[in-house]
C-alpha cells in the first residue's frame, strides 16, 4: 500500500488529489503534484485540511466510528466549519503553529492521517 497519497480539501471546498514532497510547518506553502500530472504550489492558509490516504476513491457512504481506544497522545475532535467532524489523537499540537498532524481514532478509516489547518476549524477540544 502507497502511503503518500493526499487528498487536499480547501476551506472554499474545493478538493485535490496527489502526493506531496516538501511540506513544512515552517513553511506558508508547499508543491502538490496532482494525479494528472501538473505540479500545483498550494498556499497552506487555503486548505482546510489534507489527508493522507489508503485510496483516493474512499467509501464516502462510510460513517467513521470512534469507539475505539487511542494509544498515544492527546485524544482531539475537531469541528470544521464546513460541519465536518475528526477524531483523533495528536502528539504535535502547538498553538504556535498554523496547524497540526492527527491520526484518526477510527483505524478503519480510509484516512491515515491528516493535517489540520487550525484557521478552517471552528472548535478543536481536548478529551
Amino acid at each position: 500500500m502507497e502511503t503518500d497519497k493526499v487528498v487536499a480539501r480547501f476551506k472554499d471546498g474545493s478538493l485535490m488529489k496527489g502526493r506531496i514532497n516538501d511540506f513544512s510547518l515552517n513553511k506558508p506553502n508547499f508543491h502538490l503534484e496532482t494525479i494528472e500530472g501538473e505540479e500545483r504550489k498550494i498556499d497552506v492558509e487555503q486548505l482546510k485540511a489534507f489527508f493522507w490516504v489508503k485510496d483516493f476513491n474512499g467509501d464516502k457512504n462510510r460513517k467513521d466510528c470512534y469507539n475505539g481506544k487511542i494509544n498515544g497522545g492527546r485524544k482531539v475532535r475537531i469541528r470544521f466549519f464546513d460541519g465536518e467532524l475528526v477524531v483523533g489523537h495528536t502528539l504535535c499540537y502547538s498553538s504556535e503553529q498554523i496547524g497540526f498532524f492527527i491520526i484518526p481514532a477510527d483505524l478503519e478509516s480510509n484516512n491515515l492521517g491528516i493535517f489540520v489547518v487550525k484557521s478552517a476549524s471552528e472548535r478543536i477540544e481536548f478529551l
